[in-house]
């Protein structure tokens, strides 16, 4: 038995649900959001409550996944998501120049990266960034794709890494052992 499918999703006031046959939107503050649902799925409201139901044990790996979407679409519209980046090494810093951000990463040339559609960007210090949006989703991948600029070195430590990530450095040359023996 699916224990987070069976959980009930509380929808917010301000927030309008539109359950369709394949699909489910939300539509709220921070946006509207399509969440597409599985074959055999179904979704119920009533005083203020989404649940979402299955047809038969067939559908019970998509149960807890269809839920947790939707959920995370009720959450996105309400209030939203965001993920906090750290930017770490000497001269590396970043900023917004319009639909962009511009980064600075060591390498021989700025590196100008466009900010997608639906995501907020902003860059308090230099070397602090948040991405934020109404879609879990996204708001990862586009800070995923903002790591992958630098990964963080695992000798120095430099690069990009989201805020909180814990990293396991490595230790460097151990020191050259003498040939004259």
């Amino acid at each position: 038995m699916s224990r987070i499918g069976n959980k009930i999703i509380p929808v917010p006031s301000g927030v309008k649900v539109q359950i369709k046959a394949d699909a489910v939107e939300v539509q709220g503050p921070k946006g509207k959001m399509h969440v597409p649902v599985p074959r055999g799925i179904s979704f119920e409201q009533k005083d203020g409550i989404l649940v979402a139901k299955r047809e038969s044990d067939q559908q019970r790996a998509l149960h807890g996944l269809a839920r947790a979407l939707v959920a995370n679409a009720v959450t996105g519209v309400t209030t939203g998501f965001k993920k906090d980046l750290d930017i770490v090494g000497v001269g590396y810093r970043a900023e917004v120049k319009g639909k962009n951000v511009v980064l600075a990463l060591g390498y021989s040339h700025p590196i100008e990266f466009p900010i997608p559609e639906g995501i907020l960007i902003a860059v308090e210090k230099q070397t602090h960034m948040s991405v934020s949006g109404a879609d879990k989703n996204q708001v990862g991948q586009v800070a995923a794709n903002l790591r992958a600029l630098r990964p963080p070195d695992p000798y120095k430590q430099k690069g990009i890494r989201i805020t909180g990530e814990r990293l396991k450095k490595k230790a460097g040359k151990a020191g050259a052992k003498s040939a004259s023996a």
